[in-house]
């Protein structure tokens, strides 16, 4: 993606990907939240009310942007593999660019997938734009 791309829901950046000169792979990191064991009883009241937690990732899939339709789509089929009581509450997206006539290949998308695990793992999300459940970017912190 272009510095220059405005992105204001995840249909923007799914339009921005099919209209790039290189071929893009969409990657997907879905992160839900947990609570520590010593969590205090504010933080759990938070939590029970949706805020709060750590996030950890769920699972990962890379698209090509003509395999994916919408963002609902993209809900419907994490939906699929979501385990009970354990919804994504976040998807953290990246783009990755190929050539005008190929696009990166599933093995590249595995090793960038691979380092965003590890970097939500440390807390370190600057690199990735996140979206909730409705498609909306949101900021962290």
């Amino acid at each position: 993606m272009t510095a220059t791309t405005e992105i204001h829901c995840f249909d923007d950046l799914l339009r921005a990907a099919r209209t790039l000169r290189e071929r893009q792979r969409l990657l997907f990191v879905f992160a839900g939240a947990e609570l520590p064991a010593d969590a205090t009883p504010a933080q759990r009241e938070r939590f029970a009310q949706g805020e709060g937690g750590a996030l950890v990732p769920l699972m990962c899939v890379d698209k090509l942007p003509e395999e994916l339709q919408s963002f609902d789509a993209l809900v419907r089929e994490s939906q699929q593999f979501e385990l009970p009581g354990q919804p994504w509450r976040l998807v953290f997206t990246a783009a990755l660019s190929g050539t005008p006539t190929q696009a990166p290949s599933e093995a590249d998308a595995e090793k960038v997938l691979n380092r965003m695990v590890e970097a939500m793992k440390s807390g370190a999300l600057g690199a990735y734009l996140p979206f909730n459940r409705q498609g909306v970017p949101v900021q962290l912190g």
